[in-house]
Parts: structure tokens; C-alpha cells; sequence
């Protein structure tokens, strides 16, 4: 991966921050290389190794990775590059980005709404992700111990019900996680964030080319690859499209401020629409990458494949513990989605440190300690919806047994987020002014401008629209 080259010298230069932003952020990544790394670490989270391996399983294999591709670069790109673009015009949190370009433009201050949005809801995935991402660290922790040796399913799904079902382990392992992501925030851009994905991202990948070397040098290397890339056109359907834009969406972290704030501490002169590029891309492998890792261990295991945690917690330590040298490369893939799970954390949370500063004036550290308090607190309302405090209800037709869990996620995951992605695009689109936004980008071919505009304009809002109605249906 090499650094995206800087914008040319006879670019226009970037128009400065809006007058009216009362604290703007004075950060600033130290190139766009370390942009790329932090917005890389951001978008590759647990989905790309439970989600899009089973998606592509049941959608067609390579008929369905081909229609990814095409929206990665149809939808994906585009709306990446207009919340990096509205971050690094506002330069401050997603709530006085929409607030100081508002004013700037006809739009008003009303557009505050969407950003207050992205940081709540990007803030709220982290009190459950903190969960899950407990769980992973334990996970690695009893495969370097050993503890899956010699299991059955049996013992394998009892190991897992036994934490999920036990309120203190999964405090300590939510807490542990909570701490490590807080002790990176708290020392800034500079000093904190820009460190940590200079040595993790690289590390994600080195733990990725690892497994996938190990992967095929097993017998099911053959079978996954054919399994996953073979194409089967008449799995085809406009609900598979759907899925795919789901995943997407979620893949690439929109709409949850991130990409906003990371946008807000990028360069003047780095070039946008190849940092987008390059982020989708390398998000884009990590998905496939997975896949073919996923289905090559659990093939040469024997395993059948699972959905979801399932595949991870249950259906992975069985594969493995099948496999030569199977209990350290276990360790090395839930080391990786515990490294995984840090770096999308570390985004999630700096749009809320962000805005409380600029709202209240609170120092960084003084901000980090009350974010990780109210995520503890959250994190635990979580881990005792899987036994304390589980309840059941209906949403839409389908019951939902997790209690404040499934009620998180149907808020985040269904109402917060496409909103958000929908109204990013609408504001860069229409708000902002096509010359304006030509001049930031410095997009100097009119076609390739235009392209992405009405992208952003047309194509792109109404297919969030309609994502918005049918999510819901698409997770039943």
C-alpha cells in the first residue's frame, strides 16, 4: 500500500474553515497515508469476518462479490468521499460541521439534527461493540490457554453460552476493553490515535496475510475458492442487492460521524477522492480476504458453516481445533478481531470527545473519562440483556429476545445510521453548491465531477431511502 499522492500544485486551494465554528479542531493527521490507515482500521470490523462471508455463501458466491464491487465503487466511494469532504470543510465535530456549513449555505442551521445523529448513534455502537469485542478477547486468551483443545461442538457451544450467560466475565472483558480504547483517546490525534493505527493496521494485515497463508496450505483451501468465486448468477435478486448495499454501508462505517471527524483532521491538500479509493479498496479485500480464510477453516475442518457470532464463537475454535497448529493460529484470528474491534473503536468514540469539547469546553481527558464511564455504564445494561435483564418483544413482525441489545441495534443499525447516510448526501449534493464542492475536491475532469454529483444527488439517496424501509426484512 503505498501513500496517495498529493493534489497537484495548480490545484485551487481549500476554502477555509467556515467563520462561526467556535472551537475548530487544530489536529491534524501528519500526511494521508496515516488518514488512510485510521479510516482503514475504522471501516474493517467484525462484519467483514461473520457477515460477508455468509452473505456471499447463501448470495451467489461470485455473482455476489461482483455486485459488492460494483456498489463499493458506485455508492461506497462516493458517499465516503462526501463525509471526509464535509469534515475537512468544517473542520470540528459532525454536529458543528452541519451547524457552521449550514449557516454558510441555504441549508440553515437546522442540518445540526443529522450531525447530533451521527455522533449518537456512532457513540451508542461502541456500548454494544464493547461487548462483543470482550468477547473476542477472551476468546483469545482461552485459545493461547488451550481451552478449546480436544472439544466437541457440544463443549465448544457450551464455553460460549457459559460466558454469555455469566454477567461478571463479560464485565471484566467489556471493561478491559473500554480502558485500552479510552487509553488511546485520551492522548489526542497526534500522540493517541495516529500511533496506535500506525502500528495496528499494518499489524491487521500482517495477521491477515498469515491466515491466509496458513488457509492454503490447507485441504479446503480448493473448495472455499471455488465455493465463494464461482458464480451463480440466478441467486441474483434485487433483495441480494440490498443486502450487499446493507453491508456496505455498515462496512465502510457510514453515518456514524466517523468519517466525519477523521475527514475533519485531514490535510488541505490531500486528495480526497484517493484516499476514498483506497479506503473502499482496501476495506473491499479485507472482506474477500476473510471470506476465503472463514470458509478454508472451516472446510478443512469439517465444520458446517453458521451465521453470525455463531460462525466466530462457536464454528471457528471447532474448525481450528481440527487443524494442525489449530489452537495458535485460533489465538491469531481472535487476536485479529480483537485488534479489529480496537480500531473501530477508537473512531467511534471521537466525534462525542470531540463535540464535548466544543460544547462544554472539557479538556480531552476530562471528556474521555466521562464517554467511558456512560459506554461502561451502557455496556453493562448490555451484558445483562443476554441473562439478567433479557426480555422479549415484537418489532415488525419478528420477535426479539435480547432485550436493550436488540433495542440498540434496531435504533443504530435501522433508523440512525441510513438516516444519517442519507442526509450526508443530500447536504453535499444539494447544499453545498456544485463549484464549491468542485474546488475542494479539485476534481479537474468535469465528467468524472459529474458523475460522482448526481451519484450523490439522485442514485445514492434513493437507494438509502429504500434501505431504510427494508432493512428491517433483510435481518428478520
Amino acid at each position: 500500500m503505498t501513500e496517495p499522492r498529493p493534489s497537484t500544485p495548480d490545484k485551487p486551494a481549500s476554502p477555509a474553515p467556515v467563520a462561526g465554528l467556535s472551537r475548530p479542531v487544530a489536529e491534524r493527521w501528519s500526511d494521508s497515508f496515516v488518514f488512510v490507515l485510521a479510516a482503514t482500521g475504522a471501516t474493517i470490523g467484525f462484519s467483514n469476518f461473520w457477515q460477508f462471508p455468509y452473505l456471499v455463501s447463501q448470495n451467489g458466491g461470485g455473482a455476489f462479490i461482483l455486485v459488492y464491487l460494483i456498489l463499493a465503487f458506485a455508492v461506497g466511494v462516493p458517499l465516503l468521499i462526501s463525509e471526509v469532504l464535509l469534515g475537512r470543510m468544517g473542520r470540528g465535530s459532525p454536529v458543528a460541521v452541519f451547524r457552521d456549513l449550514g449557516r454558510s449555505t441555504r441549508a440553515g442551521v437546522r442540518w445540526v439534527v443529522v450531525g447530533g445523529i451521527g455522533v449518537l448513534g456512532g457513540f451508542l455502537i461502541f456500548t454494544y461493540l464493547s461487548v462483543i469485542a470482550g468477547w473476542a478477547l477472551g476468546y483469545f486468551v482461552r485459545s493461547v490457554l488451550g481451552v478449546f483443545d480436544g472439544l466437541t461442538a457440544d463443549g465448544v457451544a457450551s464455553v460460549f453460552a457459559n460466558m454469555v450467560n455469566d454477567p461478571e466475565k463479560q464485565l471484566f472483558w467489556h471493561s478491559a476493553f473500554v480502558v485500552a480504547t479510552m487509553l488511546v483517546a485520551a492522548r489526542g490525534v497526534r500522540r493517541g490515535l495516529e500511533p496506535a493505527v500506525k502500528l495496528l493496521v499494518p499489524l491487521l494485515f500482517v495477521l491477515l496475510l498469515v491466515l491466509l497463508t496458513y488457509s492454503a496450505a490447507l485441504g479446503g483451501f480448493d473448495d472455499a475458492a471455488a465455493f465463494l468465486f464461482v458464480p451463480d448468477f440466478t441467486r441474483l435478486s434485487p433483495m441480494v442487492w440490498l443486502a450487499a448495499l446493507a453491508h456496505l454501508f455498515f462496512s465502510l462505517s457510514l453515518g456514524m460521524g466517523l468519517m466525519l471527524v477523521y475527514g475533519a483532521y485531514l490535510k488541505s491538500e490531500a486528495s480526497v477522492p484517493r484516499v476514498a479509493l483506497t479506503v473502499v479498496g482496501l476495506d473491499t479485500f479485507a472482506s474477500v480476504a476473510g471470506a476465503v480464510i472463514v470458509f478454508a477453516v472451516l472446510f478443512a475442518g469439517g465444520v458446517e458453516p453458521a451465521a453470525g457470532p455463531g460462525l466466530v464463537f462457536q464454528a471457528i475454535p471447532l474448525a481450528f481445533d481440527h487443524l494442525p497448529l489449530g489452537r495458535w493460529f485460533a489465538s491469531i484470528f481472535f487476536g485479529l478481531l480483537v485488534v479489529v474491534a480496537l480500531l473501530t473503536a477508537m473512531g467511534l468514540v471521537e466525534p462525542a470527545l470531540v463535540w464535548l469539547h466544543e460544547r462544554f469546553g472539557l479538556e480531552r481527558r476530562r471528556a474521555v473519562v466521562l464517554c467511558g464511564i456512560i459506554a461502561w455504564a451502557l455496556g453493562l445494561v448490555v451484558i445483562l440483556s443476554f441473562n439478567h435483564w433479557q426480555f422479549s418483544f415484537r418489532f415488525l413482525g419478528v420477535e426479539k429476545r435480547l432485550g436493550a441489545f436488540d433495542l440498540l441495534q434496531i435504533v443504530t443499525a435501522y433508523g440512525m445510521l441510513p438516516l444519517t447516510g442519507l442526509l450526508v448526501a443530500v447536504f453535499a449534493g444539494w447544499m453545498l453548491g456544485a463549484e464549491r464542492v468542485r474546488t475542494e475536491l479539485g476534481m479537474r475532469s468535469p465528467c468524472v465531477f459529474d458523475m460522482w454529483l448526481w451519484l450523490v444527488r439522485l442514485v445514492i439517496p434513493a437507494l438509502l431511502l429504500v434501505l431504510f424501509f427494508i432493512l428491517p426484512k433483510l435481518y428478520a
